[in-house]
């Protein structure tokens, strides 16, 4: 006999209350399943785990979409302390008003679920690059326009009158940025709710 001969793999009965056998060729379960050399059954294979979804972003859109947004708002702040831009003018009503509505088109489009706090992020970076911008544009914005404390605070040394003047613009373009994407947020999340009803 030959020492090297392969030994026969028993087969064993599929029983109740086992995993699933092997099909057939015919198609069907087969009645035997395989059983390994050592008795014990050959373990079926199992299929790779599917990955797990991706979760939003928490502000309903990615950090460079935000900050892309609150840019929009930027350049009509620089003209405007450049004084190249009147209030009253139709340029400034399109530079006002034409990067909130494409804030709101975006959020209505990317169907966030929360786009009224999508908003009041884009509007609170949108603050902080407004608070930013008039402080480099600072000499050149109030060129020839003395800034003097009154009250107890007048007469104080001028470097530091303008350190107040320079915080309290500060806080100011970070409310009217939040302000701004509050609003926006409110118009989306109302056009929001009408397009799911229709």
């Amino acid at each position: 006999m030959n020492s090297h001969q392969t030994p026969s793999v028993p087969w064993q009965p599929h029983m109740s209350g086992d995993p699933a056998p092997y099909p057939s060729a015919a198609g069907g379960p087969a009645p035997y399943r395989l059983a390994s050399a050592a008795g014990g059954p050959v373990p079926y294979p199992t299929r790779p785990a599917a990955p797990a979804a991706s979760k939003p972003p928490a502000i309903g859109l990615p950090l460079l979409a935000v900050l892309g947004l609150a840019l929009l708002a930027v350049p009509r702040v620089i003209l405007h302390d450049l004084h190249l831009v009147n209030e009253e003018t139709f340029v400034n009503l399109l530079l006002v008003f034409v990067p909130l509505i494409v804030w709101i088109a975006v959020v209505l489009r990317a169907r966030v679920k929360r786009p009224f706090t999508t908003l009041l992020a884009v509007g609170g970076v949108y603050g902080v690059f407004l608070a930013v911008t008039h402080q480099l544009l600072w000499n050149i914005n109030f060129e020839g326009t003395p800034l003097e404390l009154s009250g107890n605070l007048a007469g104080t040394d001028s470097f530091l009158q303008e350190l107040v003047f320079r915080a309290s613009v500060g806080v100011s373009s970070l409310v009217t940025g939040l302000v701004v994407g509050a609003v926006a947020g409110l118009v989306a999340l109302g056009l929001s709710k009408l397009t799911r009803r229709s």
